[in-house]
């Protein structure tokens, strides 16, 4: 499991971090299922006198993937998908993140293998 703590690896043993770092590599999910992003949801009115969302019940949620910047429209169908892979691709690179810390400190130690 992948926190937002950031250990001190210092503390650690070299065999610890050799293995930490390969049950991390084990974990890591295929790379064909990656997604980057953020899921956004918005609601809209669309300005129609006597619509339900001039009474305060907007249109939608509309799911978009927002990815540098950009909105992309994702399908309701395929929002479920789409949520999973990019929360898949977030895990992803949280373990990358935490495999070169360890290899940033065993490097140190000039024990890098």
């Amino acid at each position: 499991m992948v926190t937002n703590k950031k250990p001190e690896w210092g503390r650690w043993g070299t065999a610890q971090l050799r293995s930490h770092r390969a049950a991390l590599l084990a974990g890591l999910p295929s790379a064909e299922g990656l997604l980057p992003g953020t899921l956004v949801e918005q609601h809209r009115t669309c300005g129609r006198q006597g619509c339900r969302c001039a009474r305060g019940e907007p249109h939608g949620p509309y799911v978009y993937l927002q990815v540098a910047g950009r909105l992309m429209y994702v399908p309701s169908a395929l929002a479920q998908v789409v949520g999973s892979r990019v929360e898949v691709s977030q895990r992803f690179r949280e373990a990358l993140e935490e495999i070169s810390g360890i290899n940033v400190e065993l490097l140190s130690r000039r024990e890098l293998a």
